[in-house]
């Protein structure tokens, strides 16, 4: 009897411990059920879309998870709502059939939309400060697609990197890129200055996507000592850098367009000292006159930028 008793008060604590909505099997059942119902939209789009799109899918997507755009706690980012979802759009249809029909969206590949279509998503959240005047710019006509410099799959997007940005432009502006590879350029290939520094791609309210109004307020950005003001103004450095200068580079130094006497002297064409042209023909057998030496006119006008002498020297003498 004392055994039966036993064997049945153990039986009723099991079954208390079973019945309990607070304990036990019913307690571990009931979490497991919560957690599945307020498992976020973004987790289990991600769990889904994961299946096929592994780390041993063609183009390399699980690189995403190491990017801001993969931070979940941030409202701002697409993980926070419907993940993928966000940006590639809900794609039933793809879900049931992936290899008929590819999703709403694609960035890349034979069945990419339209860069218009791809452009809209992205400015779906990215649409203020440098994107403020994307509608209408260069890019934008010409149909480049944001897709077309940035990586979104990656923890490391080579356009926001000082030294791996030329890289991405160069793609596209062949010329720049023979460029600054002359002897006489602008230190974008050391990776001291990246292109953005002085072009914004996303358009401006300047010529040539420039960062600035005015080609010399962006020059001006970095050689402020060429600004000003100077009692007597060399007139050309007002108006316009590149009357003289070429921004990307030049076989001559520093970054001009043509060597001195011959630069100044596309302007400078009266009779005579300052400005007589030289040549082969009126160049004395004993030697170049001084002002064809070494720095030639900036031997004595060596503040051609503007200066307090009227005759652009140094000093009086």
């Amino acid at each position: 009897m004392r055994r039966l008793l036993v064997a049945i008060g153990i039986c009723a604590a099991l079954l208390a411990v079973i019945a309990s909505p607070r304990t036990g099997l019913a307690q571990q059942a009931r979490g497991t059920a919560e957690e599945a119902a307020t498992e976020s939209p973004a987790k289990r789009v991600v769990a889904l879309c994961t299946l096929c799109h592994n780390e041993n899918w063609r183009y390399p997507v699980w690189a995403i998870f190491q990017s801001k755009h993969a931070v979940m706690a941030d409202q701002r980012t697409p993980f926070a709502n419907r993940a993928c979802e966000s940006c590639h759009g809900v794609s039933d249809t793809h879900i049931a059939n992936a290899v008929a029909t590819p999703p709403k969206v694609v960035f890349r590949g034979k069945n990419a939309n339209p860069a218009s279509e791809q452009n809209q998503v992205c400015l779906a959240c990215h649409q203020s400060g440098l994107r403020l005047h994307w509608k209408g710019s260069l890019h934008e006509s010409s149909d480049v697609g944001c897709v077309s410099c940035h990586q979104i799959h990656t923890g490391r997007d080579k356009v926001l990197d000082k030294i791996t940005q030329p890289e991405v432009c160069f793609g596209c502006h062949k010329a720049q890129r023979e460029q600054i590879n002359r002897i006489s350029h602008h230190p974008i290939k050391e990776g001291k200055i990246a292109c953005s520094q002085c072009h914004n791609p996303h358009g401006s309210a300047g010529p040539k996507l420039l960062v600035k109004a005015t080609l010399n307020e962006t020059c001006f950005t970095c050689h402020a000592e060429k600004r000003g003001p100077f009692l007597w103004e060399h007139s050309p450095v007002r108006e316009d850098c590149t009357y003289c200068h070429t921004p990307h580079g030049s076989i001559h130094r520093p970054l001009l367009k043509a060597r001195v006497p011959w630069l100044c002297q596309e302007c400078h064409s009266s009779i005579l000292h300052p400005s007589t042209a030289y040549s082969g023909n009126n160049v004395s057998l004993l030697g170049a006159p001084d002002r064809v030496l070494a720095k030639s006119c900036l031997n004595c006008h060596s503040q051609v930028h503007g200066s307090n002498h009227p005759a652009g020297v140094r000093k009086q003498r």
